[in-house]
């Protein structure tokens, strides 16, 4: 039903009424016609209230599949709630949990935008209801559970970070969401403590290049492990203490021989299935292994002796699908952990490549070629 009906209507009626009536028929008729009219809203109307009109860009997953289906386009502004900030947004970082999404294997949590991007900087554009810390104008940086690959964001008040001293605006957006992920399952779960030996397989991701630098000012030995002599010259420039190319060398039999063959205390593991048993075998007594991702499978065989024999702790999470009051309190961690080893230089952001919105199909098949080392920004 178009707008001009609408608008037309009423003359129609009052010609009726004034030069037909004999005809109580056609009034009557006519009279309902308006009134269901003037009651009816035809989808994406501009007499609907709840219809926004597209004011920003987003970059939109069109179809499940190759980073060819990232495309950026108009859409509407997120709405802002009771308890959330709306940023307009300086820089996301990618994430391969991006990547996963976009191929249709990760979808967002229910509520979530349903726009890639887990972390952001930028600006407060407005404040929700009960939110009193931040005002708008306000620089800070966030961890999303979706979003970030946008123009305009709203955010958790809970999950809001201020900019740390010393840091740019644009390169902010690279820590959200490597610390919250760091913090929470190396420190908060793992008990990594000072005088510990610490192993990150993919040393020189965004994951790893933040750990690297976080477990070196609270005192580990670091071990990692990367796929070429490039990157793991870079994890040893962050302070990584040995540095192993997996692609030549058995990366248990190095631990072990560099830990006199104990093994070493924590594992931060994202490869899954095809190392599960190794880990095992590389860890010292009482050793904990963390599993955040599963970049070789899900689905193993293990010999449940070896975590007996030596009271192994076997540990996995996601960050994404944790709820809002556990992300806050993991987020009020890291401001009070994580932000003065940035602010004091300890823990530096490690930033590959700057790329605008418009390319994020650009980053993507950047990030799945595995050539970079810490992390790509895509820049509004």
């Amino acid at each position: 039903m178009n707008v001009g009906v609408l608008r037309f209507a009423p003359t129609f009626l009052t010609r009726s009424v004034a030069t037909r009536r004999a005809a109580p028929t056609l009034l009557s008729v006519s009279a309902r016609l308006v009134t269901a009219l003037l009651h009816t809203s035809a989808p994406h109307s501009p007499l609907d209230p709840s219809r926004r009109e597209p004011t920003m860009k987003a970059v939109v997953i069109t179809t499940p599949g190759d980073p060819e289906v990232l495309r950026l386009q108009e859409v509407e502004d997120p709405k802002l709630e009771d308890g959330h900030v709306l940023v307009r947004v300086a820089a996301t970082a990618l994430n391969r949990a991006d990547t996963l999404q976009r191929r249709g294997m990760y979808p967002p949590p229910k509520g979530a935008s349903e726009y890639p991007g887990l972390e952001c900087s930028g600006t407060i554009e407005a404040v929700g209801k009960g939110v009193s810390r931040w005002k708008v104008g306000d620089q800070v940086c966030a961890l999303l559970a979706g979003g970030g690959y946008a123009e305009k964001v709203a955010v958790p008040a809970g999950q809001v970070l201020p900019v740390p001293a010393g840091i740019s605006l644009k390169d902010a957006a690279s820590f959200p969401e490597v610390a919250c992920t760091v913090w929470s399952t190396v420190f908060m779960m793992s008990h990594l403590s000072a005088g510990e030996t610490f192993l990150i397989h993919g040393g020189s991701s965004g994951i790893g290049t933040f750990a690297i630098q976080i477990a070196k000012y609270y005192g580990a030995r670091v071990f990692v492990t990367a796929g070429s002599e490039e990157k793991l010259a870079a994890c040893k420039d962050l302070g990584a203490d040995v540095c192993i190319n997996y692609k030549t060398e058995d990366f248990v039999a190095r631990v072990k021989e560099e830990t006199a063959g104990k093994g070493v205390d924590v594992i931060l593991d994202c490869v899954g299935a095809s190392y599960f048993q190794r880990n095992l075998d590389s860890l010292n007594l009482d050793g904990r292994l963390f599993i955040i991702g599963t970049q070789s499978g899900a689905v193993t065989q293990v010999d449940l002796r070896s975590i007996l024999a030596r009271r192994l702790t076997v540990q996995a999470a996601g960050l994404r699908t944790r709820s809002r009051e556990n992300k806050d309190a993991i987020v009020d961690e890291v401001e009070k952990k994580v932000w003065p080893a940035i602010e004091q230089g300890k823990v530096k952001p490690v930033v590959y490549k700057y790329l605008p919105l418009a390319e994020a199909a650009e980053g993507h098949r950047l990030m799945e070629s595995s050539q970079h080392v810490g992390k790509i920004l895509l820049v509004t």
